[in-house]
C-alpha cells in the first residue's frame, strides 16, 4: 500500500509535536478514529476542523485545500497485507455470513451503513494480554421494494 505524501507529513508533524489522536479528539471535538480517517484521506475535513489540525501541528495553511478535499474511499490492495489490517479481512471471512445473518435476523433485509456510522477503540486491561475493544455503530438500511 502507498501512503499518500499528505498522510506521511501528517503523522510525521504528529509524531514530531508527541500528539495523539486522543489529543487532537480534544482539539476538534471529533472522534479519534474520524481524525485518523482525515489524516489517510479517507474522510474530508471542514475547513475549520482542517484548520485546528493544520494550527496544532504547526503546519503550512497549504494543508488545509488537501484536507477538505473530497477523498477517493480505499486503499490498497483487495487483500491487505499489513497484519493488523489483514485481521479485520480476515474476521470478515470466517465472521462475515454468520454476522450477516444475526443482523438480518434482527433488522430484516439490509446493511449496515458505513456512511452513518461511528467506531469507538478502547484499551481493555486482561492480565492474560491487553485487549482490543470496537464498538461499531451504522444506520440499517433497509432494502427497497418497488
Amino acid at each position: 500500500m502507498s501512503i499518500p505524501e499528505i498522510t506521511q507529513t501528517l503523522l510525521a508533524a504528529k509524531k514530531e509535536k508527541g500528539i495523539s489522536f486522543a489529543d487532537l479528539e480534544k482539539i476538534l471535538g471529533r472522534d479519534e478514529v474520524w481524525i485518523a480517517a482525515v489524516f489517510y484521506r479517507q474522510a474530508s475535513a471542514s475547513e475549520q476542523e482542517a484548520k485546528l489540525i493544520i494550527d496544532a501541528l504547526d503546519l503550512a495553511p497549504i494543508y488545509i485545500q488537501e484536507l477538505t478535499a473530497y477523498p477517493v474511499k480505499g486503499l490498497g490492495p483487495v487483500v491487505p497485507t499489513d497484519p493488523l489490517i489483514y485481521r479485520f479481512y480476515e474476521i470478515m471471512q470466517v465472521y462475515g455470513f454468520p454476522l450477516k445473518e444475526v443482523i438480518q435476523e434482527k433488522f430484516g433485509d439490509g446493511i449496515m451503513s458505513a456512511i452513518d456510522f461511528t467506531m469507538d477503540v478502547e484499551k481493555e486491561a486482561d492480565p492474560k494480554g491487553d485487549r482490543v475493544k470496537l464498538t461499531m455503530s451504522g444506520k440499517f438500511l433497509p432494502y427497497k421494494k418497488w
